[in-house]
């Protein structure tokens, strides 16, 4: 097989995986929910059911794919952010300000009320939904830790892991108490106490974290 095969091969593939979950995301707006079958989702997305499984394994895996892929914010607004900061000196306070100014730049008020929808809505507080939710963080995590060592390739690669991983444990924690609190809707006022949220992990963080 050629090269330009193999290339036409994988940019098809990776449009029908694009049209799939562009598909989910549509029947979980109108339906308000992930309320649909495979044989649906194939429907709308015109392909085959065949097709479906040959991408995704289960509806299940079709909405932890739309879930890490909408809190992607992160790690996407990382990488934007990084790209215009002044090199750091790579010690764990610079990245840790460094990841700290993403947390509270990103839009993660939406991106977490987008999974609230994903994963059946706030009353849906079961542990199959969390169970979405925890996988699709650890997705995320995975690819910041990847992103963020690449950053700093001199750093302790335990203090990077540490670092990432207690920000992100940290931001799922708070990402429940906001859904809690404000049933998930974006506002003036569910920003507001994102803000606080956040400011109150990040402060937690940072004291523990930079004393060790």
């Amino acid at each position: 097989m050629s090269l330009a095969t193999r290339d036409r091969r994988s940019e098809l593939r990776a449009r029908t995986r694009a049209s799939i979950l562009d598909s989910a995301r549509a029947l979980i707006a109108e339906r308000s929910g992930p309320r649909f079958s495979v044989d649906e989702l194939a429907e709308r997305a015109d392909v085959a059911r065949r097709t479906v499984f040959n991408h995704f394994a289960s509806v299940d895996d079709v909405l932890l794919a739309v879930c890490a892929e909408t809190l992607a914010v992160v790690v996407d607004d990382f990488l934007d952010s990084v790209s215009r900061m002044r090199e750091s000196d790579g010690s764990r306070a610079s990245m840790f300000d460094e990841l700290a100014a993403v947390m509270h730049a990103s839009d993660l008020p939406t991106a977490i009320a987008t999974m609230v929808q994903v994963t059946g809505g706030p009353a849906a507080a079961d542990a199959h939904a969390a169970d979405l939710a925890a996988a699709a963080f650890s997705r995320v995590e995975a690819r910041l830790l990847l992103e963020v060592g690449r950053r700093h390739p001199a750093a302790d690669p335990l203090d990077v892991e540490l670092l990432v991983g207690s920000l992100m444990h940290g931001t799922s924690v708070i990402a429940k108490h906001w859904i809690a609190r404000t049933a998930g809707r974006v506002d003036d006022a569910s920003r507001a106490e994102w803000e606080r949220l956040l400011s109150h992990l990040v402060h937690s963080l940072r004291s523990g974290y930079l004393l060790t």
